[in-house]
């Protein structure tokens, strides 16, 4: 008999799911301003993280001091149970647009679940110089290549570099978005508690799942 908690699959946004948005807290750390746009508020990735490297560059900020930042950072009030409930119940891969260089004291935090995200590229005095993606729209690549597979996806973000991840997978929610991607995308499920969601992928599931 084959398992079913085999054939489902759950993928993750990290920032704003899961934990604070970075770039935020670093912009409320050195006080810069700039630095508090995300991709709630740029569609355009690319043009997101060029306009940061910028802002980094006229500032003097290098990958130690945004490291210096994280290392503080906690998850998401909820977030970590959450994610223990998900493990028990299915398949959990997070799919993220933030770096390996970024992500690891938080990973820490919520016991190393899989991570799919893009890295950094650094000169030796720890200058931020480029960024490499794993690949265009990697969120979207991978649910559709996760259903290439005969897996059966859910899926869950807050960010306009999301929704195209969302409207692929078999069931897709919004969490805690800002009210312009809700309005963009009125056919997407808006939850703002870990127990909301839960319940999404509870019912979008084919088998019986406990609350959470």
């Amino acid at each position: 008999m084959i398992n079913p908690m085999a054939m489902e699959v759950v993928c993750l946004d990290l920032e704003g799911v899961l934990v604070p948005e970075v770039w935020i807290n670093v912009a409320e750390r050195t006080g810069i301003e700039a630095l508090r746009l995300t991709t709630r508020d740029i569609a355009d990735y690319d043009e997101l993280m060029r306009y940061r490297l910028r802002i980094l560059d006229q500032h003097g900020l290098k990958l130690p001091d945004i490291q210096a930042v994280i290392g503080q950072m906690a998850p998401l009030p909820g977030a970590h149970d959450f994610l223990r409930w998900l493990n028990q119940h299915f398949q959990v891969i997070i799919l993220s647009d933030t770096f390996y260089d970024f992500a690891q004291p938080l990973m820490a935090q919520l016991d190393y679940p899989v991570l799919f995200c893009h890295n950094l590229v650094t000169d030796a005095t720890g200058r931020i110089t480029d960024y490499r993606l794993r690949l265009a729209n990697q969120k979207q690549a991978a649910v559709l290549a996760l259903q290439s597979l005969n897996l059966t996806v859910f899926a869950a973000g807050d960010s306009y570099n999301d929704t195209a991840m969302l409207l692929a997978a078999n069931a897709g929610v919004l969490f805690r978005p800002p009210q312009r991607v809700i309005d963009e995308f009125p056919g997407l499920p808006v939850t703002t508690e870990f127990t909301e969601l839960a319940n999404q992928f509870r019912q979008a599931s084919s088998r019986r799942i406990p609350s959470i």
